[in-house]
């Protein structure tokens, strides 16, 4: 009796495991491969800006041709590193509209009474008020409590030198 009741449970067992992974986003063979450190949450990068022909690299310097550009700086807050922090400088344009503005951009956007938040913007779309954005600093666990709207935005960085 024993025996029957082991063999059931095991049947159980492997039926379970083997339902599993056929209703699961793995395959045996993801399984398989060596951890990347990459997850499945990838952070969207920004949109191409700049052509390619407004850029030259020279001996001596390097020359952008950009229209009203800004020069920005950070605080500490961290919720954008590793790829800004308080060392960090970068360059932002004004957009000109909505459509300046993408997925994966990062903006700088006035939020109340706290000045200026910069963080990426992971989402983009229109509601009864008009366009918004949503926005995630990319070391933040949660996106931004509120939606940024056009008039909040102060503008789009292009460039982070380091």
């Amino acid at each position: 009796m024993n025996k029957h009741i082991i063999f059931l449970l095991m049947s159980i067992f492997l039926l379970g495991w083997v339902s599993s992974l056929a209703y699961s986003n793995y395959s045996v063979q993801d399984l398989e491969q060596p951890y990347s450190g990459f997850s499945a949450d990838e952070i969207m990068s920004p949109s191409d800006h700049i052509p390619e022909e407004d850029i030259y690299v020279l001996n001596d310097r390097v020359i952008i041709k950009i229209k009203d550009p800004k020069w920005a700086s950070f605080t500490d807050t961290n919720s954008m590193d590793p790829i800004i922090d308080i060392n960090s400088n970068s360059i932002e344009i004004k957009p000109q509209s909505t459509k300046d503005i993408e997925p994966g951009d990062i903006i700088s956007y006035k939020y109340q009474d706290l000045g200026l938040i910069i963080h990426r913007v992971i989402k983009t779309g229109y509601d009864e008020q008009g366009w918004f954005a949503i926005t995630k600093g990319d070391n933040n666990i949660f996106r931004d409590p509120s939606k940024v709207r056009f008039e909040q935005v102060n503008g789009v960085v292009i460039g982070v030198i380091y």
